[in-house]
Formats: structure tokens, C-alpha cells, sequence
């Protein structure tokens, strides 16, 4: 998980700076929070309040692509990340940049409630170590995952704005190596931002970049790896291919099914003393997910329950959310947390193809 944001951050910031005629500004941001123990075994780590500052450079959509329009014209940008966690002896300090996108909910004259989400990647100074740091059991690597989900309230004067929010940050490296517990850090945030650029009209387009009530079917095979305890132990290949059936019915609701097919090599380490062989091991899942689309780019939120899994290492029920990103020739790329509840199992790395993309 310590990239599962690139495909995200590439996406994003590529859309920002496409754009042209935007409004554009920066804003600053102080955050003050706490370390959130979600974990009993983490209840030795919050130590002290967390606080940050965030620099960001933000732009407003213009409506030249029909996501615009239909989500009331969010609000993409970059924000650079500094800062405690709650514990600097223990977790260190945190050092991160990642994407965002706000999409108003109430837009007033002189004020805006918006929803935030953000992804990126983030760096800490202080890692698990058995000699020098045996307590961190929440960051064994120092690069991870940086999310951001939040509200925000902007306050207007010209072009100045004051904001007031809160919002959880999250970094993890998705169990790619252990102990990854992760740090969850609920924050109250206040603001000052100047727009540099006034805000032009906005233009509207009436043709969507995805076909509406039509199945679209494909594969998509998916290549990652996984650590499991003991901790410095082996580190695990997972292969996936999933077969799906996606199908958009409004500009912001689409849906998919999938039967997914995973080799998860990491169960030959679940109770050894059992002999296993690879079709022991095989999990099959049926599946299925809300798909949130941004013309080429879309989020994945999901849940899914096994059908065949022998020896059940985890629950019965498995959850993704991530994101996606489809080319003009059918192909398209993800990078999708897979976890079961709050735990995380690994990241999954995939490429798919759309059969019937041409025709849609």
C-alpha cells in the first residue's frame, strides 16, 4: 500500500494542470488531532496532541469535462503534508504530498460545504525496529500510503476564504510488510487560502466519456505480494484474475460483479502443520461494488464473500476500495486496497481489458 496512491496522484494532478480559463489559488491549513488506538496493542502510542500544516494549490473545474458539471464543479488540487502523529519518539515525524479532489454539497453566495478526498504517499522517520524501536507496532516501513477524507467549510471574502473542517488521515503500507497496524488521525483543521485567478464562467458539456445502461464484460489480473508474521519473515506472491460485469446507470452510479479467482501463496503459512497443495489454497470469491466515475478515472468501494476458501485464514466477507484509471483502447489500470474489515490483506496491482469497449 506504501503506492497505492500513485495511480491516483498521477491521474489527478495531470487532470489539474490539463485544465485551462480555471480559477486557481493556494491555501494553508493548521491541523490539530490525536493519535486514534484502534488496536489494544496500541494503546501505549498516543502520547501527546498531533499536529500538522498543509500546503495546498487548488484549482476549480471549468466544466470542460461532463464530471464537472454533474458533481457542481469540485475542486481538484496538490497538498504538501507535515507533521506529528501523537507520538514523536515512537512514530517520528511525517512527511507526505498527496492528490485531492472537494466536491461542494452546498454552495452559497459567500459559502461552500464540501466532502474531501485525498490519496498520496507520505514518509515517517521512525519505523519498527527489533533493537531500537520494538514498540512501533503501527509503521514498519518509511514509505507508505498517505488518505485523506474529510468536510470542509469555506468562508468567502472576495477572493480570500477561511476554512474550518476535520478530517481522518490514514498511513499504512497495506500489509506489504509487518507490523502494519497503521496510524489513524482524526484532525480539526482552519485555514486561509487567496484565489489568484478570478472565476470565469463555466462551461458546460453534455456528452459523457462512459456508455450508460449497457454491460460492459472483461478480465482483470492482478500480481502483488504479502508479508505475515513472524515479523521479518517471507514475503508471499499473490496472483488474482477476476471476470466482471460493470454497468453505469446515472453520470455518478455505476455497479460491477465479479467472480474473482485468488492464489493468496501466503496460507502454506497458516497452521504449517497442515499439508497444503495450490488447489488447497485457491480462493474463490463472488463479488460485487460501486463504481463512482470521473470520466476516464474511477473509484471502487466493494464488498465480497468467499465461496470456496478452505481454510478461512481471514473472515468470510472481503472488502476493496481503491481506484481505476481506463484508456481509450479498453484497457485499463488499477491499484485496490483488499482488506477484510479494518485489516488490511494486500494491494492489488492489476490490468484488465473490456471486451466489448469498442462498441460501447
Amino acid at each position: 500500500m506504501r503506492f497505492i496512491s500513485f495511480l491516483f496522484v498521477f491521474s489527478l494532478v495531470f487532470t489539474v494542470f490539463a485544465q485551462r480559463e480555471n480559477s486557481f489559488g493556494f491555501e494553508y491549513r493548521q491541523k490539530m488531532g490525536f493519535l486514534a488506538a484502534h488496536r489494544g496493542v496500541m494503546g501505549h502510542l498516543p502520547r501527546e496532541h498531533a499536529f500538522a500544516g498543509e500546503l495546498s494549490f487548488y484549482i476549480k473545474t471549468n466544466g470542460r469535462k461532463f464530471w464537472h458539471s454533474t458533481c457542481s464543479f469540485p475542486y481538484l488540487g496538490a497538498t504538501l503534508f507535515a507533521g506529528s502523529v501523537g507520538n514523536k519518539e515512537i512514530l517520528g515525524r511525517f512527511y507526505g504530498a498527496y492528490a485531492f479532489v472537494e466536491f461542494p454539497f452546498v454552495k452559497r453566495e459567500n459559502y461552500r460545504f464540501l466532502a474531501k478526498l485525498g490519496s498520496g504517499l507520505a514518509y515517517t522517520t521512525r519505523v519498527f525496529n527489533y533493537e531500537d524501536n520494538p514498540k512501533n507496532v503501527a509503521m514498519s516501513t518509511h514509505m507508505n500510503a498517505l488518505i485523506c477524507i474529510g468536510f470542509t467549510n469555506h468562508f468567502y471574502f472576495g477572493q480570500n476564504r477561511i476554512s474550518l473542517g476535520i478530517d481522518m488521515t490514514h498511513f499504512s503500507n497495506g500489509a506489504y510488510k509487518v507490523p502494519n497496524l497503521g496510524v489513524n488521525l482524526p484532525y480539526l483543521t482552519l485555514g486561509y487560502g487567496r484565489t489568484l485567478k478570478s472565476f470565469k464562467k463555466d462551461t458546460l458539456v453534455r456528452n459523457p466519456s462512459i456508455p450508460y445502461k449497457k454491460w460492459l464484460y472483461g478480465l482483470t489480473g492482478v500480481i502483488t505480494a504479502k508479508e505475515v508474521f513472524p515479523t521479518g519473515g517471507t514475503k508471499y506472491p499473490v496472483y488474482g484474475l477476476s471476470g466482471y460485469a460493470r454497468r453505469f446507470f446515472k453520470p455518478k452510479v455505476g455497479m460491477e460483479v465479479m467472480l474473482d479467482v485468488i492464489s493468496k501463496q501466503a496460507i502454506f503459512a497458516y497452521k504449517p502443520e497442515i499439508p497444503k497443495t495450490q488447489w488447497d489454497i485457491l480462493q474463490v470469491g463472488l463479488y460485487t461494488g460501486y463504481l463512482f466515475p470521473l470520466d476516464q478515472f474511477h473509484f471502487v468501494l466493494g464488498m465480497g464473500v468467499y465461496l470456496k476458501d478452505k481454510y478461512q485464514p481471514e473472515d468470510f466477507l472481503y472488502h476493496r476500495v481503491g481506484m481505476r484509471y481506463y484508456f481509450t483502447n479498453g484497457m485499463h489500470a488499477q491499484v485496490v486496497l483488499k482488506s477484510h474489515w479494518a485489516r488490511a490483506d494486500y494491494v492489488e496491482w492489476g490490468l484488465g481489458y473490456t471486451f466489448n469497449y469498442k462498441n460501447r
